[in-house]
Parts: C-alpha cells; structure tokens; sequence
C-alpha cells in the first residue's frame, strides 16, 4: 500500500477518533436522561426515545443513505458525513426544546452506519488480507473507548455542569476528525463506479445473509440483557452511583479487552472463534445474576459481559464486510445497521418480558438461549459458506 501519503495506523487512529465520538453521542445520553427531562420540561419515560429513535433510525436511514451517495468517493463522503454530525451535535447543544433534541438525534443517527461501513470498509482495503480483521477492530475500538471512557466522562460532565457543555465537546471531537479527516484519508477512488444493483447483492449473498440472521436472532440478546444491567447491580449487588459507574466502566473495559482480542483472529478462524465466543457469552449471561451479589464477582462479571458483547461485534463485522466482496461500499454501512437493529428488537423484547411478570435471572436466561441459538445458526453457517472468500483469495473490492 505504498501509494498513500499517509501510515495505515495513523489514517485508523483518525477514523478510531471518529467512531469515538459518534460512540460517545449514541451512548451518553442514557446517564443524562434526568437532566434533559429536568430542563426540556418532558417526563423521563419520554426522553428514552432519544435511544430508541436513534438505534431505528441507524437501522433505517443509514442505509437508505448510504445507497443514495453509493456513487460518492470515498473521502468527500466521509467529510459531508462528519459536517452533519458537527452540525447535529452543535443543533443538540443549543436545542430550545425536546422536539429539536430529537431531531438532532435522527440527524447523527443518520451518518452512524454510512461513516462506520465507510471507516471499515477502507481500513479493509488498505490492509493486508491477515490484517483485515485487525483493521476492523481499530475502526470498532473507537465506539469501545466511548463506552469505557466517554460515556462515563460525558455522565459526569452533564450531572456537573450542564448536558448541553456534553454536545459541544463531542462537537469539538468532530471538528478534531474532520479536520484529520482532510488530511489522512486515502483519496481512492474505485476502479468502476460502484453499482447499485450488484452491490444490492449482499441481500443474496449467504454469506452477508446468515451473518445478519445470527445478528438478529442471536445477538441481539445482548441488548435484551444489557438494557437492564444498571437496575441489575442496583438489586442484586444493592449498588449505588459510585457502584454502578465503577460496574459499567469495568464492562467498557472489557469490551476494549475484547475487541482487542478478536483483532488476533486471522479470517479463516472467524467461524470457528465465533462459535466459541458465542458460546462462552451465553454461559457468562446465564450465570450473571448468581453472581452479581458477590461484591468481587460482580465488577468480574461485568467486565466479562463487556467483553463478551465486544468480542463477538468485530467478527460479526468482519464476516459481512470480507463475505459480501460484491459490496465493497455497502457492506459495512449493512453491518453497522444491523447491530443498530438487533440494538433495537432486544431492547424491546427484554422491556415486553420484563413488562409481563419475569425477572431479570429469566431475562438473562432468555439472553443466554438467543446466544446459543447464534451459535447453532453459526455452525449452519461452517457448513454453507464460501471458505475461499476468507483465505485470503476472494476479491475485497477495489483498494
């Protein structure tokens, strides 16, 4: 790759600062949900639609997007994105009243998937093939540090000061990505204009198709448990704010423990890895309620559930992006939605079942046995797929 100007880790780090701050919007307001309602005059019950809207709107608009700019290079692409989320976190900093709050969430939620799929999709094609799954988990590491780092810090800034001094430092974050951004970024454009309907393709391919059954199906258990986690310490470990920050930092910490590891897992191995972590994620959700009265066990078991989740995230992500060679410029934007929509419909599930009598310890077994669903979809998935794609001989797209 000697053609770029610049060092393949230095263009990830920009595009880790990225997805750092995209994180950090996604995630920081969960830990400010009584300030908005407290200042926008609307009840807390209300404000939890700033989740939800913004996980429908990734799983919907990012695509839609996404297939809108599909002819779009690749650098000016990611600019034009970045600007809209400067603008939508500088709309949110300055929101008179909850109606424009939201709208500034649909705007941010709009880019999420496109500049994702964006990121990973040119880190893949600057990297060798057995450092593509690396390049995937760099492009990931950014929303892994937000979880770890900036939502906690965005939490304490909003309940310190204000929540809107929050959307101004992420807009500051966006400013610092743009103008890196501008710099860094290959500015390769593809050998053939990419076309719409063969890159509407990863919707046959089996590949790109069982991976986001296994997302959907599977996965998305994660979130069905890890809506709860917080009322989960309060109950079973009878944990206050100090213990519940402590807790969800100690899961962030996992999740970039995770996502480290993942990153060693050469292509070949990405089935097989799957399964076992897949696996191992459903036995740590089944046990995490016994556990968590156990002062020691519970920061244990919360990083090991951060881990879990952000372990499995890059595989998944590399499965799509590496499987699906006929959409090199779709695919990741589908992978980034996907997730939002797993987000979405375990979120949900885990709120019907919590809404008609069953405990947490039955949610997380519910948790655990869409787990292990996963992992039966993942060995129809060993049988099934095109083994070549991820030796190292199938066509990534142009780079």
């Amino acid at each position: 790759m000697k053609h770029l100007n610049f060092s393949r880790n230095m263009i990830l780090t920009v595009f880790m600062l990225g997805t750092f701050a995209i994180g950090m919007t996604e995630y920081v307001v969960t830990g400010l949900l009584t300030q908005f309602a407290a200042d926008l005059n609307v009840d807390v019950s209300t404000t939890g639609l700033l989740l939800s809207v913004y996980a429908i709107s990734v799983a919907i608009f990012g695509p839609l997007l996404r297939i809108a700019t599909i002819k779009f290079s690749p650098k000016p692409l990611l600019l034009g994105l970045m600007g809209v989320f400067i603008i939508s976190n500088i709309i949110a900093a300055t929101a008179p009243n909850f109606e424009i709050l939201l709208l500034s969430r649909l705007l941010s939620a709009a880019m999420h998937a496109p500049f994702f799929g964006l990121c990973m999709n040119l880190a893949v094609n600057i990297s060798e093939p057995e450092k593509r799954t690396t390049a995937v988990v760099a492009v990931q590491g950014g929303l892994t540090v937000a979880v770890m780092l900036g939502v906690p810090f965005g939490s304490f800034l909003g309940g310190a000061l204000d929540w809107r001094l929050v959307f101004w430092f992420i807009a500051i974050l966006g400013v610092l990505t743009f103008i890196g951004l501008s710099f860094v970024t290959p500015n390769v454009k593809p050998t053939e204009t990419p076309k719409l309907k063969k890159e509407l393709g990863i919707f046959k391919n089996k590949n790109a198709l069982m991976v986001i059954a296994i997302i959907v199906f599977g996965f998305s258990g994660n979130f069905t448990a890890y809506t709860f986690i917080e009322p989960m310490m309060q109950e079973f470990a009878d944990f206050g704010v100090i213990g519940v920050t402590t807790g969800l930092f100690f899961f962030g910490l996992g999740g970039v423990i995770g996502n480290l590891i993942s990153g060693k897992v050469q292509p070949p191995r990405l089935t097989e890895r799957l399964m076992a972590a897949l696996g191992i994620f459903a036995v740590i959700l089944a046990l995490f309620t016994f556990l968590l009265p156990y002062a020691p066990l519970t920061f244990v078991m919360c990083f090991l559930f951060g881990a879990g989740a952000f372990g499995v995230v890059p595989i998944l992500n590399s499965k799509i992006i590496i499987g699906a060679p006929e959409a090199p410029s779709l695919s990741g934007t589908i992978a980034a939605s996907v997730f939002n929509l797993a987000n979405s419909i375990g979120a949900t599930l885990g709120t019907v079942l919590l809404n008609t009598g069953l405990t947490y310890t039955m949610i997380t077994f519910v948790a655990a046995g869409m787990m292990m669903f996963g992992v039966l979809l993942t060995i129809v998935m060993h049988n099934i797929e095109d083994k070549a794609l991820f030796q190292g001989t199938g066509n990534t797209g142009p780079s």
